[in-house]
């Protein structure tokens, strides 16, 4: 098997023989039940794919199709004129660098369809060139749009460039509403959602197909899809790793499955591009997380001083997922349309729903990354301590994993962005995060319950967190509130540790262990 690590044109995909799973049901389903659609997916998750699927189809490349679902229902295979503009090629610094992308796509299709508005604004060349395009061919056009926002997210902490870049593609986009009578159908793509009273206002006859129980696999691969098609890659992966086949679809789940794009669909979506580097390497490895670096990610998060903590509690409303213009108050529906985040729960009364991480490569990738951004600024070994911490609770030297604690607030240069007191609840956050990869570690909140939480087979630790009090008043709560009570028959040897971190000197300035 040839597995398409990258292969994101069709064409090349069928004729030289890639692994491909079959989406044509679907895409046959968007052709012939509407005109225009709009789809958010992460990256990496194979939108370019479909777009080029599209344009094959579209192309009446019938031969491409052979054995595919759509094969079975297409009679007519039409070749109808496509305009393809993918904004996903160019690094976007100024309003120049979006002018010349469109120019670019732009003098292609006049060079087709005639030029004759060539020194007019770009919206009104777009519109010239549609009508010119369907009165040349006596066929109704298709637009395919890939990357719609990549400018836009480029430019997320530049407001006045952002705020330039909506104006020009709101424009833009809007010639599709006044050219309906010539388009056969339009399909535009994304990570993020930008809401429609900016960028797609004008183009109010948009289906989003996002969040849509028919199209929740449109793209990235199910649980069965994975049976079906790559079940000798499996076997083939399990082999090199020492697993049972069963053993690595288990992995396979854990740490690539778990994307959920609406309340409905009970079913996980696998990320394609990991699962496939994985089978095509045999080994295990981040692919997904490795190829992007999310630093406009972070960026808001410290803008904001969001309590990462929250990330995980917080209950959002269809609005407020649906669109990602609310960003500098909340951060959450930026990390759910860029895939750090998926549909965990839906409150169905209220309209709510409940994010997590979607799986284990998601998870500790991100928490690794937030590291050298949540704590003090130390030395490059410093950075990668994490396994020191864990040997120490793993052999019970809680008075040395204090002390390395301590010196870890007291080696480092702050930078902090807002709050010192969020600062330091998103340090530890991070910290113990990661620290749950190898130990079992559970963070709770500060309401009545034990804020940490660490089991190994030998020792339980009960840490309590307090700011600008005690280590006094730290443990008293433990004992207050009993959190050692129901270890009270365990046979393991049980620490309380009590913490207090002052604000003012921006240390752990207290601590004790009993």
């Amino acid at each position: 098997m040839i597995y398409p690590i990258g292969i994101q044109d069709f064409g090349k995909l069928r004729r030289e023989g890639y692994a491909y799973v079959d989406k044509t049901a679907l895409m046959y389903k968007m052709v012939s039940e509407g005109s225009y659609y709009f789809l958010s997916r992460p990256r990496r998750f194979g939108k370019s794919l479909l777009l080029s699927t599209l344009e094959a189809y579209f192309k009446g490349e019938k031969e491409l199709f052979e054995g595919l679902a759509v094969a079975e229902v297409e009679k007519e295979w039409k070749q109808y004129p496509i305009l393809h503009l993918d904004l996903n090629t160019r690094e976007y610094k100024d309003e120049s660098s979006l002018e010349a992308e469109l120019n670019r796509h732009l003098e292609s299709w006049e060079k087709r369809y005639g030029d004759t508005y060539k020194d007019r604004a770009a919206e009104e060349r777009f519109i010239h060139v549609i009508t010119n395009a369907f009165e040349q061919t006596g066929l109704r056009v298709v637009i395919l749009v890939d990357e719609y926002d990549k400018p836009l997210l480029q430019a997320i902490d530049n407001e006045p460039l952002q705020t330039a870049y909506r104006s020009k593609l709101k424009a833009f986009y809007g010639a599709l509403k006044s050219c309906d009578q010539y388009i056969r159908f339009a399909f535009l793509t994304g990570v993020t959602k930008f809401g429609k009273v900016s960028v797609f206002s004008d183009l109010n006859n948009l289906k989003d197909i996002s969040m849509l129980p028919a199209y929740s696999n449109v793209c990235g691969i199910t649980e069965k899809e994975l049976h079906t098609y790559f079940d000798d890659g499996v076997e083939k992966l399990a082999e090199n790793n020492g697993m049972t086949k069963e053993e690595c679809y288990e992995r396979l789940r854990r740490d690539f499955d778990g994307y959920h794009f609406n309340e409905y669909t009970k079913e996980g979506v696998y990320n394609p591009f990991s699962v496939l580097n994985t089978l095509d390497s045999r080994v295990f490895r981040d692919y997904w997380f490795e190829t992007g670096t999310p630093s406009f990610l972070v960026y808001q998060l410290k803008k904001t001083g969001y309590p990462l903590e929250n990330m995980t509690r917080e209950e959002l409303s269809t609005d407020t997922l649906n669109s990602i213009d609310i960003m500098d108050e909340n951060p959450l529906p930026l990390l759910y349309q860029s895939g750090y985040l998926t549909l965990k729960s839906y409150d169905t009364r209220f309209d709510e729903y409940k994010l997590d991480f979607p799986n284990r490569e998601v998870e500790q990738g991100f928490i690794k990354y937030l590291l050298p951004f949540y704590t003090p600024k130390v030395t490059d070994k410093s950075r990668f301590s994490i396994a020191r911490f864990v040997k120490d609770i793993e052999k019970g030297d809680a008075e040395g994993f204090m002390r390395r604690l301590e010196a870890f607030f007291a080696n480092g240069d702050y930078q902090v962005m807002g709050n010192m007191e969020i600062y330091f609840q998103n340090t530890l956050y991070v910290f113990f995060r990661l620290m749950g990869f190898y130990v079992d570690v559970e963070r709770h909140t500060t309401d009545g319950r034990m804020d940490i939480l660490i089991q190994t087979p030998d020792y339980i630790y009960i840490l309590e967190l307090k700011i600008n009090q005690t280590a006094t008043v730290a443990l008293q709560q433990i004992e207050d509130k009993c959190y050692a009570l129901p270890f009270a028959d365990d046979p393991r040897r049980l620490f309380k540790i009590g913490i207090n971190f002052s604000t003012q000197t921006k240390l752990i300035d207290d601590w004790k262990v009993v």
